[in-house]
């Protein structure tokens, strides 16, 4: 018996089988939670549901929203009440900024438009989904996880305005906390290391971030989707029942360093 059995999770944002939510998705279905999904739009529809089926999930359970919508988001939570009477844990792995805004030097490439797209999607869309899911959630103990990167709190090339996003989504997770705190819910955030998902593929330089953070980690290696995933279940148990409102950083050790040690020394 897994530590998630009995439990019932929403996932949304998977994308594809290197997706970080894809990840977290099998660890969830490995510890023995039932799974449903959201997909974007028709063109990741059939995809997801392919998934879904992998992990015993039915169609049915699987819905369409644009988390750009709140209309999308208040259908979506609609669909899922007919399918289930409540939800324990909430994924949320969204993020998204128009690619212009992510290569060249922050003050010359940053717009009004490109803040508010970035910020709309990576941020506020958390809050969204947070409000819609109550409901079902009422009673239960809800455990509610997102996404971040260590972008938010240091300067990265060319992440640009993705870093003010992950910020404002970090400060989220917070003031979530302690708004939800008083219902039993907890909100917690992963700063996952860099990985080779399709978002990441929009950063100019990418391989070559991958590489040097291979090199400075402690652990002298990059972080995979398999460990995000395990620690995303561990925040959805009731292992981790006191834990809320925190930046739990799955990086093999990237952040702690201020410069790296050759491994000749």
């Amino acid at each position: 018996m897994g530590m998630l059995s009995g439990k019932r999770a929403l996932v949304i944002g998977v994308a594809s089988k290197l997706s970080i939510a894809y990840g977290i998705a099998d660890a969830l279905h490995r510890e023995g939670c039932d799974l449903a999904f959201t997909y974007q739009n028709d063109k990741l529809k059939d995809r997801v549901l392919g998934f879904a089926e992998g992990w015993g999930t039915p169609a049915s359970r699987c819905f369409p929203c644009d988390v750009a919508s709140d209309a999308d988001i208040d259908h979506a939570f609609v669909e899922l009440a007919s399918q289930w009477d409540g939800l324990d844990i909430l994924i949320h792995c969204v993020a998204f900024a128009p690619g212009d805004q992510l290569a060249g030097r922050f003050v010359d490439v940053t717009t009004r438009e490109g803040f508010h797209v970035a910020h709309d999607i990576s941020a506020y869309s958390l809050i969204g989904v947070t409000r819609a899911a109550q409901p079902l959630m009422s009673g239960r103990a809800g455990s509610i996880i997102t996404l971040s990167y260590l972008g938010a709190v240091q300067t990265m090339p060319n992440y640009n305005v993705m870093g003010l996003a992950k910020a404002s989504l970090e400060a989220g997770v917070r003031y979530l906390a302690t708004s939800l705190g008083p219902e039993g819910h907890r909100v917690n955030a992963i700063s996952a290391g860099p990985i080779r998902t399709l978002a990441a593929s929009g950063i100019k330089d990418f391989r070559s971030m991958l590489a040097y953070n291979a090199s400075r980690t402690p652990l002298r290696r990059n972080t995979t989707i398999e460990e995000v995933g395990n620690t995303a279940a561990f925040l959805g148990s009731d292992l981790a029942s006191g834990i809320t409102g925190q930046v739990i950083y799955v990086d093999n050790g990237f952040s702690i360093t201020a410069m790296g040690e050759s491994d000749n020394a």
